[in-house]
């Protein structure tokens, strides 16, 4: 099963988001099919970019977003 979700990026004390479509069994920062955006929770305001086409395309494949996905991206 896929699962939209959040993977860790960055330094220590300073760090940003990658949104990834991985399959659900794997580890947070393991490997992952496709990269659909980034959210950077530290800069001022805060940065959010996603492909909303890609987004759209995997949930209709039946992919599901986990619940902090969904709270960042109002979907």
């Amino acid at each position: 099963m896929t699962t939209i979700r959040l993977t860790r990026m960055g330094r220590k004390k300073k760090p940003f988001y990658r949104i990834v479509v991985t399959d659900s069994r794997k580890r947070r920062d393991s490997g992952w099919i496709e990269s659909i955006g980034y959210y950077n929770p530290v800069s001022e305001p805060k940065e959010l970019k996603v492909d909303n086409d890609r987004l759209d395309y995997w949930l209709s494949v039946g992919a599901t977003m986990s619940s902090k996905v969904k709270k960042i991206t109002g979907k």
